[in-house]
């Protein structure tokens, strides 16, 4: 064979050619940002619940870094998802309150991160009410979406009904994106987002059974009598009253009929599920469920009103089947963890599991969201990057739903635009800095509308969390959490703290200033009236 030099040339050329391929290749770390609907913190065993056990969300605290102290912005829905996206609080992203359409023109961190060379993909729960930009795909629920057999909107605008659970649907969705459709090429940022656990709370089959003889511990403030706390007062979030025996508890319509707890609005949400079954699907529901409407009538068969027992069973009700998703919720998680292991994703992923809110679990009597307290405004927040981020990791620092974006550009090398109003959280992640602020902002706009939560902005610290209601009320509310984690006992009044008032008072207009929040408040609540009328 005759020796070429010209061949020798071009094969090393190209063996350089090739090694600057490798060398520029793309190694920014890729995303997986998973997010549950009104998951909350007592719900996930690594936060010390003892509800129930996840053990898949729970391997992300175990090798990465909880957060003791994440918190919302806006604790609904729609909004905080919008404040997710853009870095920007409500008043300056302009989604207020659920009914609103958000406008997909304005800048998000899954634009900025697709221009830059990422491939990105969104898969599951939206609710903005409008489509999704700074995608390469998408598949989402429509709205809230349901349990069974769910629609989900293409990108080509066309509404497909899906066979199936949805938890396993979103589920099998993001997986067949890894698998398919993923450019190996890209680093990537995957939205993966539940529908679960949110009303009406409807479980798999599988999980029928499931916590079926667990009798749950009543949270100490079950039987909260709201003293010194007229917000409170006003609310229409009580298990006891206002959970609605169809559609929440699950009894039959024909055994709810005439109860003061049988709304229509429970009734119609109901008589819709179950009318998406199969007929499979609905021959095992009635297996299950009818025995709880026989367990009602067993009990309750001559009371027309709401009694203590009665309140303690609807408890018991709604924690098995919030339960029920969850577990559907952490089965899935595993199923995409397991994923990143076996085809070596795991080392330079970044993967985020929080909810768009916390959820009362039966504290102060209540079910749903919405107020500055802790249980709503307070959301769990796991994040896993062993390039990075050190193993089991707790951290007491003060961090936000907007702090989101932010971060996601820093570690992808993007400059983070000055519009964005959260803090980027690496420093934190790497344990070089503590905390990125000394306190946080609230603010809920969504008045009048479904659970009359009336609208209300704040401030907390490491300590202290100061509360003004306004609109139709004018009060506020002090509490020092140290003394008091309940949230029982409003200091407004007492004159031991006039002053941490007062420099609370002073740090919450700073922030106000700060974040441009406008004084006055013209927001036009869309999402409903009174969702109890009979």
């Amino acid at each position: 064979m005759r020796f070429s030099y010209a061949s020798l040339t071009a094969q090393l050329l190209l063996l350089g050619c090739n090694g600057l391929m490798a060398e520029e290749k793309d190694e920014r770390p890729n995303i997986l940002f998973i997010m549950s609907d009104d998951h909350a913190y007592q719900a996930i065993s690594a936060y010390g619940s003892n509800l129930i056990q996840t053990p898949n969300i729970d391997r992300l605290a175990q090798e990465g870094v909880m957060f003791n102290q994440s918190f919302v912005s806006n604790s609904i829905c729609g909004p905080s998802r919008a404040c997710m996206l853009t870095g920007k609080l409500s008043h300056y992203n302009g989604f207020y309150g659920n009914g609103d359409c958000f406008d997909a023109d304005q800048m998000t961190f899954p634009k900025l991160l697709q221009k830059s060379g990422y491939q990105t993909a969104m898969i599951g729960k939206l609710h903005l009410s409008s489509y999704p930009q700074g995608f390469d795909f998408w598949r989402i629920l429509p709205e809230q979406g349901d349990y069974y057999n769910p629609d989900f909107i293409e990108m080509s605008g066309d509404t497909v009904r899906y066979p199936g659970y949805v938890t396993d649907l979103i589920g099998d969705f993001t997986l067949e994106w890894l698998q398919k459709k993923r450019d190996k090429e890209k680093p990537f940022c995957l939205f993966y987002h539940h529908k679960a656990p949110h009303r009406e709370w409807l479980p798999a089959p599988r999980h029928f059974e499931l916590f079926d003889s667990t009798k749950f511990e009543l949270p100490e403030t079950f039987f909260d009598d709201y003293k010194g706390r007229k917000a409170a007062q006003l609310q229409e979030m009580t298990i006891a009253t206002h959970m609605n025996l169809t559609g929440d508890n699950k009894v039959e319509p024909i055994v709810a009929k005439d109860h003061p707890t049988d709304y229509a609005f429970g009734r119609d949400q109901y008589q819709l599920a179950i009318s998406r079954m199969t007929k499979a699907q609905k021959e095992a529901w009635d297996k299950e469920y009818h025995q709880v409407s026989v367990d009602f009538q067993n009990k309750f068969k001559d009371l027309d009103e709401v009694s203590p027992e009665m309140a303690i069973w609807k408890y018991q009700r709604y924690m098995i089947d919030y339960l029920r998703c969850i577990a559907s919720v952490d089965e899935n998680v595993g199923r995409v963890l397991d994923y990143l292991d076996q085809n070596g994703l795991t080392e330079n992923t970044i993967v985020v599991y929080t909810s768009d809110q916390g959820f009362y679990l039966g504290e102060h009597g209540w079910f749903d969201k919405r107020f500055m307290y802790e249980e709503s405004f307070r959301t769990p927040l796991l994040v896993r990057y062993p390039k990075k981020i050190k193993p089991n990791r707790v951290s007491e620092a003060l961090v936000q739903n907007i702090d989101y974006a932010p971060t996601f550009l820093d570690y992808a090398g993007i400059s983070i635009p000055d519009s964005i109003q959260g803090i980027s959280l690496r420093g934190i992640f790497e344990d070089k800095q503590p905390n990125v602020r000394d306190a946080v902002y609230y603010h809920y706009y969504g008045f009048p509308a479904f659970h009359q939560v009336r609208r209300h902005y704040g401030i907390r610290t490491d300590r202290y969390k100061l509360i003004h209601f306004y609109n139709d009320i004018d009060t506020w509310e002090l509490y020092d959490l140290e003394k008091d984690k309940n949230e029982l006992n409003n200091l407004i009044d007492d004159p031991l703290y006039e002053e941490i008032e007062l420099s609370l008072r002073e740090q919450l207009q700073k922030l106000r200033e700060d974040y441009r929040v406008p004084e006055e408040d013209v927001f036009n609540s869309k999402e409903g009236g009174m969702e109890m009328a009979k």
